[in-house]
């Protein structure tokens, strides 16, 4: 993502050289579920990972996961600013580099420690996907175009999830756990050839930015100095603390508390399922309900669902069928919730598009692995911790959102009527 608004826009036709439609969808969307791939293919893996590397604290093997969001979270400050400079295709393959690199090494740990730190350099390299996505879409296409690309790309994205324990598990039904990290090695491997031979560098010349930092500081400044840019960026802190507290804990449950890990991986994709239908339903309802009226009825949704489903954990009736239905419905409320919230975030931000939402991506993804971790680490061999994380995290963006918007819910408080289903 850039740092400031491209001096010149693209007309939304695609540039003659390159790949044609398709095949840049495709890459794009590659590119996207490299980050997705490397978060959930690990979890079935865990329990094999601590055996093998003396973990002796099971919840300590959450650092599997959480170590990689925050390396991923931490490098969204610097890409934005660096391709600006640069352009797309050194800062790509740079980051896609650290992916394959750090995935190589993470194959090879002799310790849990040598693990971790692997884990934090792939989330470095593989931040850049997240950030120069949109920045090369935007580079190429405008307007309904991009747009389009976007969602396109997007609903392959969402498909990642689904499926990613399932690759993680029939990997080691064929070979050890290392061999999970050898795959996203040959996989990040391939994209970076693909890109290389078909991918041409989108950044215009004349529009390259040298690297201002007094610029970039007073863009940082106006960002976390908005009411409404931050009050929804900490709320959608919250709620994807309450996300990366399920992933955090998903394999723990369904391994120690439902004994199903058969189940895992299908169940996982049911729940994950939820937030791809919301997503696709909100693409088509936003624009006549506004992002809103969807969204903040989602987060009441989402509270009402989370106070039920702790409530029936605390009275010991959690089972996996009702679990899996409870957090399915969680999970469809929160596909509602994060794009809008996100949208939302960047109203006041159009001046400074690149720099406000590379801020709002680590805010939101360190403060949420933070988060999540914290959730995970009070598993107790039950699903209240998780079920109770999701209510008061709900509770809480609830009270942000409030904050955000002076106390009403629906419709924005600073825009006229006409203005206020944006």
């Amino acid at each position: 993502m850039t740092t400031a608004p491209l001096p010149s826009a693209p007309t939304g036709a695609a540039k003659p050289t390159g790949p044609g439609f398709a095949e840049f969808v495709c890459l794009i969307a590659v590119m996207m579920a490299l980050n997705a791939l490397a978060i959930d293919a690990m979890l079935p893996a865990l329990p094999h990972i601590g055996e093998d590397l003396g973990v002796a604290n099971e919840n300590s093997r959450q650092w599997v996961i959480t170590a990689y969001l925050l390396g991923f979270g931490g490098a969204q400050l610097f890409y934005g600013p660096l391709s600006d400079r640069y352009g797309r295709r050194p800062v790509l393959f740079a980051g896609i580099g650290l992916y394959v690199a750090f995935s190589i090494l993470a194959a090879f740990a002799h310790s849990f420690e040598w693990l971790i730190l692997s884990r934090i350099g792939m989330g470095l390299g593989s931040a850049a996907t997240r950030v120069l996505a949109v920045s090369i879409v935007r580079d190429r296409y405008a307007g309904r175009t991009m747009a389009r690309v976007m969602s396109l790309s997007f609903l392959v994205f969402l498909g990642v999830p689904i499926l990613a324990p399932t690759v993680g598990q029939l990997i080691m039904l064929v070979a050890p756990w290392r061999w999970i990290f050898g795959v996203f090695a040959l996989f990040g491997g391939a994209f970076l050839l693909w890109a290389a031979l078909r991918l041409p560098e989108t950044l215009h010349p004349e529009d390259r930015m040298p690297v201002n930092l007094g610029r970039i500081a007073g863009a940082f400044r106006f960002a976390l100095t908005s009411r409404l840019g931050m009050g929804y960026t900490l709320a959608m802190t919250v709620i994807s603390g309450a996300l990366f507290g399920f992933i955090n804990s998903s394999q723990q449950i369904f391994f120690d508390v439902f004994r199903a890990p058969g189940l895992f991986p299908v169940v996982f994709a049911l729940v994950a399922a939820g937030i791809a239908v919301a997503s696709v339903l909100n693409a088509r309802l936003v624009e006549a309900l506004g992002s809103r009226l969807i969204a903040h009825t989602a987060l009441l949704g989402f509270i009402g669902f989370s106070a039920l489903h702790a409530a029936v954990a605390y009275a010991g009736h959690d089972s996996l069928w009702m679990f899996a239905a409870l957090q399915a419905c969680k999970m469809f409320c929160f596909g509602f919730i994060a794009g809008n919230f996100g949208a939302m975030a960047m109203e006041p931000m159009g001046h400074i598009a690149g720099t406000a939402s590379s801020a709002q991506g680590f805010i939101s993804t360190i403060g949420g692995a933070l988060l999540g971790f914290a959730i995970g680490q009070h598993f107790d061999g039950t699903t209240v911790p998780m079920t109770v994380g999701f209510a008061v995290l709900g509770l809480l963006a609830l009270a942000l959102v409030l904050a955000a918007e002076k106390g009403r819910l629906f419709r924005a408080h600073h825009l006229p009527p006409v203005a206020a289903k944006a």
